[in-house]
């Protein structure tokens, strides 16, 4: 397959879309030039300004949508140079940074590693929109399952099918960093299939779970802080992400 070129004088947005290319492990080349592209070039990401500029017909302008990933994804399917899959396979590890993969046609596309469970659902409807199929296939792992239910709640409305699937063996190896073991993860478990969700799914509220939110809070502030039982309550209910229950506890009142 042939590679992204990233071309604009903007400095700025250049940063932004190769960040996003850096996070998510897509291989690009840097542009100082849109004339005369190397031929290994297949889709060049640009600003609006500049569009005129590539002589591309593959080109996307990276500041004309709601997000760089969303320039990113649909960069990615151009690349592809596919219009219609015959099936698509979206594999989620949960867990409070949940990993997520996308297999088009029984190939790995992209895995990225989201901040929250509630940016799942925001990263699979860009899939859906950038990667069109015949048939959908949403696959999440059995485990962590406060996040799980949480995740595939927030996906029911899609309207895609959900799976959940045995994710035992899906695991890498431990040496490699978390967001790289999530999201490998999440590409192992987009190629399983498992029991179909028929609805919306419980979400226990005990004060173990309660008590979890509050380790979980303490672990991403460093130890620093710890949310209240109240605001776990609502994270756990999916009113708030965790990440927004520490910011809001965090304001003074």
């Amino acid at each position: 397959m042939k590679t992204l070129g990233v071309y604009t004088k903007d400095f700025s947005l250049y940063h932004d879309i190769i960040k996003g290319l850096k996070k998510r492990n897509v291989a690009y080349v840097s542009l100082e030039s849109p004339e005369d592209p190397p031929r290994r070039i297949g889709v060049i990401l640009t600003s609006q300004k500049e569009l005129h500029r590539i002589p591309l017909n593959k080109k996307v302008a990276a500041d004309a949508y709601d997000s760089i990933e969303y320039a990113i994804d649909l960069a990615v399917q151009k690349l592809t140079g596919k219009e219609l899959y015959s099936k698509i396979s979206i594999g989620i590890d949960p867990g409070e940074r949940p990993g997520i993969a996308i297999m088009c046609d029984d190939i790995l596309l992209q895995k990225i590693q989201v901040d929250s469970p509630e940016k799942v659902v925001g990263a699979v409807k860009r899939f859906l929109k950038c990667y069109p199929s015949k048939e959908t296939y949403i696959r999440i792992g059995h485990g962590s399952v406060i996040n799980r239910n949480r995740i595939i709640n927030s996906l029911i409305p899609l309207e895609a099918p959900i799976e959940i699937v045995d994710e035992t063996r899906t695991t890498p190896a431990q040496q490699k960093r978390r967001c790289i073991r999530n999201s490998e993860a999440a590409a192992a478990i987009a190629l399983l299939s498992g029991g179909r969700v028929q609805s919306t799914l419980p979400i226990e509220t005990s004060r173990g779970a309660i008590r979890n939110i509050q380790r979980w809070s303490r672990q991403l502030s460093d130890g620093r802080f710890t949310i209240s039982e109240k605001t776990a309550l609502r994270v756990l209910t999916g009113e708030l992400s965790l990440l927004e229950a520490i910011e809001q506890e965090k304001k003074p009142s």
